[in-house]
């Protein structure tokens, strides 16, 4: 830059000497003035002014390096450190003040940058897919929970593509029409039944951008509640099977009673009436057993108290209880004889309520004339080979019943469920019993699996590590 302003300083200098250095040659031509002195005096003119010049030059040079140096750190979002010595001129307390200037703005960029990273950092940690799209439904920002939802590649820019590329869902398309068409700065919700990329239920709501609320962009938020609707699913279907379970006992209970109230004139009447009352009761005061159990071991009240077991004394103990019951069917209940079991780890009474729920479940649902038989393995893995040595014990109860269809089989550990209601019914299950068994394993960390063939039999087999020592006692 000197180099361009040091010429043009020294033609404006010498342009400006010319009136004069043409007036003191007019002078000399005259002989009203020596011509050395003519000479001396224009000389002299033309030297100061290209020293002027110069300087001048120089200077415009620093001040310009110095707005350099302040461009270069405003750039590079730095605060500029080249403050000048003194105000003397306009010039430099308009570069001081200009300075200042750049200093603030560097503070508004250093809290604007901070901002940007805490609202980014918002959206990566935020469960909800948040979703930025401008005036034309291109998309500005999204976060990750976004890029899960709609199943989209993690390494893939979005940015400036239309919404449409994010999802194509129509219900979720519709939506996002809507609130880019609404002239309201008031929030749109819905929720909506999603299907691309997955079947989801989502709560959808989206609001104005900018202060315009016709500028067309807006922040979009959607929040997937599937899980939550499966609970209430779910708990709407445990009330109404819970209040239809206690509504039979009771109804039978209050019939009855009632009955009997009233006077019945037949002794063998009466007596029949008392017996449907006491097994209705009975009943009913194994459903609440059950609910409080399984309640407990949801809520992990029931803390296991593990104890060295032998696995064939545990099956002895179940058989012995459940003989009678297995005699009164017609069905045969055995043992099968194991070799080379080693002791457990496990709760006493917890594992005798799962062997009773088990064995229990194998004689009311097997024919007259049929077989129930347990037996306890020494295992590797579940449902593997043999182990040497082997890290846990199965226990395995086998009937030759009437079997359950395959389709069934994973449904069977949900509360209240039953394949056939009625019989259920009939032979005073409460549909609990398996959920039951399931959470005392799981408890156990051990594994519950179950296989079935219609009109050959089921076989339920129940796998729990060996452990290492009754100090091990977990809530």
């Amino acid at each position: 830059m000197a180099r361009s302003l040091a010429p043009r300083f020294t033609a404006a200098t010498l342009i400006a000497l010319f009136p004069a250095a043409a007036a003191l040659a007019i002078l000399a031509w005259r002989d009203a003035i020596a011509p050395q002195w003519a000479i001396l005096i224009i000389a002299t003119g033309i030297l100061l002014g290209l020293f002027s010049g110069f300087g001048i030059a120089r200077a415009w040079r620093q001040r310009a390096e110095r707005l350099e140096a302040v461009a270069a750190a405003l750039i590079g979002r730095k605060t500029p450190s080249h403050l000048l010595p003194d105000d003397r001129d306009a010039i430099s307390l308009a570069e001081r003040h200009l300075l200042e200037a750049a200093d603030i703005v560097v503070r508004e960029v250093g809290t604007l940058g901070e901002q940007r990273a805490e609202f980014e950092a918002i959206l990566r940690s935020m469960f909800e897919a948040v979703v930025v799209t401008g005036p034309r439904r291109e998309v500005i920002q999204l976060n990750g929970a976004a890029r899960r939802l709609f199943a989209l590649q993690a390494e893939t820019d979005y940015r400036g593509r239309d919404f449409v590329e994010l999802c194509r869902d129509p219900r979720v398309q519709e939506f996002v029409g809507r609130a880019a068409a609404a002239g309201s700065n008031e929030p749109l919700a819905a929720e909506l039944s999603m299907q691309i990329p997955a079947p989801r239920a989502i709560e959808a709501s989206a609001v104005p951008l900018r202060q315009n609320p016709l500028d067309g962009a807006r922040v979009f938020v959607f929040h997937d509640v599937t899980r939550l609707r499966s609970y209430e699913t779910v708990r709407t279907d445990f009330i109404a099977n819970l209040t239809h379970e206690l509504r039979t006992p009771l109804t039978a209970l209050y019939g009855y009673a009632e009955t009997l109230e009233k006077g019945v004139e037949d002794r063998a009447t009466e007596r029949r009436f008392l017996g449907i009352i006491e097994r209705q009761a009975r009943r009913l005061a194994r459903l609440l057993d059950d609910l409080v159990s399984l309640s407990d071991l949801e809520r992990g009240l029931s803390p296991l108290k593990l104890e060295t077991l032998a696995p064939i004394r545990v099956l002895e103990e179940a058989v012995e209880l459940m003989v009678e019951p297995a005699r009164r069917g017609g069905i045969a209940l055995e043992i099968r004889p194991s070799v080379d079991q080693p002791t457990i780890h496990a709760d006493r009474d917890r594992l005798h309520q799962v062997m009773i729920n088990l064995i229990d479940n194998a004689i009311k649902y097997t024919p007259r004339g049929g077989n129930v038989t347990v037996q306890a393995i020494a295992r590797a893995t579940p449902n593997g080979a043999q182990g040497n040595p082997p890290r846990g014990i199965e226990f395995v109860v086998s009937d030759t019943g009437e079997g359950i269809p395959a389709m069934y089989i994973p449904r069977l550990t949900e509360r209240f469920y039953r394949v056939d209601r009625a019989r259920s019914r009939e032979l005073g299950g409460t549909g609990l019993g398996l959920a039951i068994v399931k959470h005392i394993v799981q408890l156990h960390h051990g594994s519950l699996h179950i296989e079935s063939r219609v009109r050959e039999g089921t076989t339920v087999t129940v796998w729990l590590p060996l452990g290492q020592g009754p100090a091990e006692a977990r809530p």
